[in-house]
């Protein structure tokens, strides 16, 4: 078999918005799901996703939109030690409707953000000031969306708004030297 066609397999289960995500991810990787449908998830599918985690581990993997992220939020208050992988929004896209949603990517582009995910650790003692997200350009600035959405992609954390990129921050230990590409220029 040719190993871009491989199906890793993937031991933690995955938690998906709906079916369509349920057949993306099985294209892509040998792995169990749990759907929420939707983004009203019950106290039904959190005692699932609670249960998976105890036994095997749980990858929220949402939709890069915002009933993903609000799912992903929900998930996250109740079951905070899950693992999250996030799907860049542009490998996201429908090629015809203009919807987004995991359900669109390319079985390369989900093993991709599922090979990135990571458990996130709330960092309690660590605040990172407003004024260097403003300094480094990420919050009120002609470019700052895009900058957001690149230092996203570079550290595998989804996109984010200004105010939801400081509390993600807070999680990655390394954020002075992750606003930063490889060869020390700025994104």
């Amino acid at each position: 078999m040719d190993a871009r066609n491989e199906r890793p397999k993937i031991t933690e289960i995955i938690v998906v918005e709906g079916k369509d995500d349920t057949v993306a991810i099985k294209r892509a990787v040998d792995a169990d799901t749990i759907e929420t449908n939707g983004s009203a998830v019950d106290d039904r599918v959190l005692a699932k996703v609670k249960l998976a985690q105890e036994r095997r581990g749980v990858i929220v993997f949402t939709d890069p939109d915002f009933p993903g992220e609000r799912i992903r939020t929900i998930i996250r208050q109740h079951v905070p030690e899950c693992k999250h992988a996030f799907l860049p929004k542009s490998e996201a896209l429908a090629k015809r409707k203009g919807s987004v949603g995991v359900e669109h990517a390319s079985p390369i582009a989900i093993r991709e953000a599922l090979k990135h995910a990571h458990t996130e650790k709330r960092l309690k003692d660590v605040l990172i000031p407003l004024n260097d997200l403003i300094d480094a350009g990420l919050i009120a600035g002609v470019n700052a969306r895009k900058r957001r959405e690149q230092l996203g992609e570079l550290l595998h954390i989804g996109y984010a708004n200004g105010k939801q990129l400081q509390k993600r921050l807070q999680n990655v230990s390394n954020f002075k030297n992750g606003i930063y590409s490889s060869n020390g220029e700025s994104i």
